[in-house]
């Protein structure tokens, strides 16, 4: 298009705002070109093509938000923040938010989950969630399943509760006990990677498989493998 114009000037002209009120506009996803949202403020656009503002647009700042993520085994962390996207949003994500474009800048993930395992991430833009997740980890709980193999040493698991090292430092009590015969649950704080098949192989087992199944008071509850969802208004870790 010879005579297009930049998205941002053609709203400002069309409306009339500021350019920085027509990116806010834009970047919120009030702005439709011929009845397709456009959240980028430089799209090219021609003089012929129908701009359309939402009524309901506001120049309110778009919050930051937390994405609560179901990564499967064998995903790597990068991997696992490229994969946000609206077509794997929770169908049953009640949160109320609208999906923009503006909510996977800066996603910043709070805890890596080992490429093997499988389980909750969590991605954040929020400062506030960000300092209780990482700054304050030692004092946030998570729970993980742990599938496991081979026969458990005696007094194998008082050890896994108590008493083991791991990178030659005692590792803090933790909460371990049998989910079944095979699974193991851990419940642990300032938790390292590697460190619950560490654990494992040191009582004389082999650990199969590991799912995070929740952060602080926060679980994953019936997420599907794969999706994601919006941490709600109302949910606190």
């Amino acid at each position: 298009m010879t005579d297009s114009i930049r998205l941002v000037k053609r709203v400002a002209d069309a409306i009339p705002c500021s350019r920085r009120e027509a990116e806010q506009y834009i970047e919120g996803g009030w702005v439709s070109v011929e009845g397709i949202v456009v959240e980028e403020p430089g799209y090219r656009v021609s003089p012929q093509q129908a701009i359309v503002l939402s009524p309901d647009a506001t120049l309110l700042a778009v919050d930051p938000v937390t994405i609560l993520f179901h990564k499967p085994a064998g995903m790597d962390m990068d991997a696992a923040l490229q994969s946000i996207a609206p077509d794997n949003l929770y169908a049953e994500d009640r949160s109320g938010i609208r999906f923009l474009k503006k909510h996977t800048n800066a996603l910043k993930p709070t805890d890596a989950l080992e490429t093997y395992a499988s389980g909750l991430v969590v991605f954040t833009q929020d400062w506030h969630v960000a300092r209780k997740l990482i700054d304050d980890a030692a004092t946030v709980e998570q729970e993980y399943i742990a599938e496991v193999s081979g026969a458990l040493i005696e007094g194998g698991l008082a050890l896994l509760n108590h008493g083991l090292s791991f990178n030659n430092r005692l590792l803090p009590p933790i909460k371990v006990s049998w989910q079944n015969e095979t699974r193991l649950r851990f419940a642990l704080k300032a938790g390292r990677r590697g460190q619950i098949a560490h654990m494992c192989e040191a009582v004389g087992l082999k650990l199969l498989n590991l799912k995070r199944i929740r952060i602080a008071r926060i679980p994953m509850a019936s997420l599907p493998v794969g999706e994601w969802r919006y941490l709600k208004g109302y949910e606190r870790f």
